[in-house]
């Protein structure tokens, strides 16, 4: 019996070693990879200087051309994460800040994503290869349900979210691999798609008095950032656009821009535009808040 007891801590003391090995191997790829997506791209930086700034979802992703902005002589990148909710765009920003960024203007997409304070967990889990040396990172997590295991267990968290963070994306980024989610300055072009879905429905959703929305404005009066946030348009068969007058009057500060752009021939889907779509909504939104 003691033998048996003896050769099953030797086990578990090698297996304990061996979490801790890989996961100080992963870490470290992620801690030098910075051309694979854009939560890599702005923790291994350090004190960028932006005009503007376009934080959201794929409705940022997909929606603000930055280029059209450089063209303007305003320095630019667009950071929307599609799949992303406001846990994320919060949480990026609050990285850049700790990267000691200078931001002038913040646009933030804020309408359906307005409508829940859930992390995305294929978005989210990317932050955290980095979530033992960013102290906002691990304050942005400490609330989640799962924050004891995923900070204190040895290489959980790339057991937990190996799709996002496993092996294959450790070994891509370890080969420096290149992904085109920072070609175009971090905007994300969609094209016509004949097959599409022109129709939505949104009556489900409620706009919340959303906290990390509310973080969002606080980390921008507390840096000296302008923040425009801005509802983006959806196709015009939509039920329940009364959605975004019910954001309005909860926040009245919040631009409605849903009917900006009219037509089903700019748009790739009910909820994105394409990119001659994206291009006319750029315009407008540089029109109306860039063009003193």
């Amino acid at each position: 019996m003691k033998r048996f007891l003896i050769f099953t801590i030797k086990i578990l003391l090698l297996t304990f070693f061996v979490l801790v090995v890989l996961d100080l191997v992963y870490t470290k790829v992620y801690l030098e990879s910075s051309n694979r997506g854009k939560i890599g791209y702005v923790y291994n930086s350090k004190a960028r200087v932006y005009d503007v700034v376009i934080l959201g979802s794929s409705r940022a992703n997909n929606h603000f051309v930055a280029s059209m902005f450089e063209n303007k002589g305003l320095k630019a990148f667009n950071y929307g994460m599609s799949g992303g909710h406001l846990f994320e765009a919060s949480l990026l920003l609050k990285l850049m800040i700790e990267r000691k960024y200078e931001i002038k203007n913040v646009i933030l997409e804020a309408d359906l994503n307005l409508s829940n304070e859930l992390e995305s967990e294929s978005v989210a889990s990317r932050f955290l290869p980095y979530i033992h040396n960013s102290k906002v990172i691990a304050s942005h997590f400490a609330q989640q349900p799962d924050f004891w295991a995923l900070y204190y267990i040895p290489f959980y968290r790339y057991i937990a979210f190996e799709p996002g963070i496993g092996f294959r994306e450790m070994y891509d980024a370890a080969r420096e691999k290149p992904t085109n989610l920072l070609d175009h300055l971090g905007y994300y072009p969609l094209g016509k798609n004949p097959n599409a879905n022109m129709k939505n429905d949104l009556t489900h959703l409620k706009p919340l008095h959303n906290k990390y929305y509310e973080e969002i404005k606080h980390l921008c009066r507390a840096n000296h950032i302008n923040l425009i946030a801005v509802m983006t348009p959806m196709c015009s068969n939509t039920k329940g656009l009364d959605y975004f007058e019910k954001v309005h009057e909860m926040y009245p500060e919040i631009h409605n821009y849903e009917k900006a752009v009219e037509g089903d021939q700019y748009f790739s889907s009910c909820g994105h535009m394409n990119d001659a779509g994206a291009k006319l909504f750029t315009k407008k939104i540089i029109k109306d808040f860039f063009n003193k």
